[in-house]
């Protein structure tokens, strides 16, 4: 299923214009505060009538200004999960869920109830009312009871910025499953680099109302020159499978061959995951460190650096696991005498990778 949008809308101080396509699977509005994010959601939902613009979803035109068609949100088949679960307070969690399928058109192909309970987890949770649950488990059910509409598309606008970074961490494993086990689409909007990381498909980013780069997480990510969220939040991902879980709390990983150490894993042994490095957690070497603490070292050559307006640097490291961009400053630059196709060795801590930067 495609979801296709052409917009130009002016909103206060936003000129907002942007195009993109976005395949199966969960496709993240990447972007700080401001670049148009929400505004384009609201727009696909139905809740926004931009000034000009085209939006369709499998073939399906919602909004078309040229020829004058604009679809209300209640005909165009969507699931909206919010920042809240907004769920009914009166009625159970069971009662919740169908609600979503009262909704649901007749001829739509169904969602089975038991396996959408399932996937979410939510099976104990169904005679309960919301005000027993956990925001996490809100959310959940929030999720649920967008499925059992059957859309053609489910809308989460920032889903997890209400949440703690306990409930956050539980409810992240579940988008995870959505993306891989459900044939809906997803289109979700975030500003966090470690969800992006974690659950993108792709990523259209946004700064100012235009779209500046589209692709994989591993493609937008590992770009030095692509600081949306400022330059605390660049890290590149990798990918990776787990190998092995060790006593003394670790797990192994293998990407492409080379070892990875982090802090243990969920994961079953076999499983694919997602690794993200963030750049400041990265020192690099010009031979191979000895007798340190670090367990992660990588081999690699320099493809890019990129020199900052103040005293830091982004550099591109090429290496068999993947990229892995390290932050320095530009005096370490020109004391290492850095240079493109340099070799040398990037240092990572295996502490340093929190749980959150890793996932399926």
């Amino acid at each position: 299923m495609m979801l296709s949008v052409s917009l130009q809308h002016r909103l206060d101080a936003l000129e907002l214009d942007v195009s993109f396509e976005a395949s199966p699977g969960l496709t993240v509005l990447f972007g700080g505060s401001g670049s148009g994010k929400t505004t384009i959601i609201n727009a696909v939902a139905g809740l926004l009538r931009p000034d000009q613009g085209r939006i369709s979803v499998n073939g399906q035109v919602l909004c078309d200004t040229h020829q004058r068609l604009w679809l209300p949100p209640h005909r165009r088949r969507l699931g909206y999960v919010f920042q809240e679960g907004r769920l009914f307070p009166h009625l159970s969690v069971r009662q919740n869920l169908r609600f979503g399928q009262w909704f649901a058109p007749k001829d739509a192909p169904r969602e089975d109830m038991t396996r959408v309970v399932d996937m979410l987890g939510i099976g104990p949770l169904l005679e309960r009312r919301p005000g027993a649950l956990s925001g996490g488990e809100k959310q959940r059910v929030a999720i649920g009871r967008a499925l059992l509409a059957s859309p053609r598309l489910i809308l989460a606008d920032e889903p997890l910025a209400a949440l703690d970074e306990a409930r956050k961490a539980e409810i992240l494993p579940y988008f995870e499953r959505l993306r891989d086990e459900s044939d809906v689409p997803i289109l979700y909007v975030s500003h966090s680099a470690a969800e992006v990381a974690r659950l993108a498909t792709t990523i259209v980013a946004l700064e100012g109302g235009k779209v500046v780069r589209q692709g994989s997480a591993i493609e937008v990510l590992g770009d030095p020159m692509f600081t949306p969220s400022g330059v605390r939040a660049v890290g590149a991902v990798i990918e990776a499978q787990v190998v092995g879980h060790h006593d003394d709390g670790l797990s192994e990983l293998d990407a492409k061959g080379a070892s990875l150490f982090l802090p243990r894993v969920p994961q079953q042994i076999g499983a694919p995951v997602r690794v993200r490095i963030a750049a400041q957690d990265v020192m690099l070497s010009l031979t191979r460190p000895e007798g340190i603490s670090a367990l992660n070292i990588l081999k690699g050559r320099i493809s890019q650096i990129r020199a900052g307006d103040g005293p830091g640097a982004i550099v591109s490291l090429d290496t068999n696991a993947g990229r892995v961009l390290a932050r320095l400053t530009r005096r370490s630059v020109t004391a290492m005498s850095l240079a493109e196709d340099l070799e040398v060795y990037a240092v990572v801590k295996t502490v340093s990778i929190a749980p959150q930067d890793v996932g399926g």
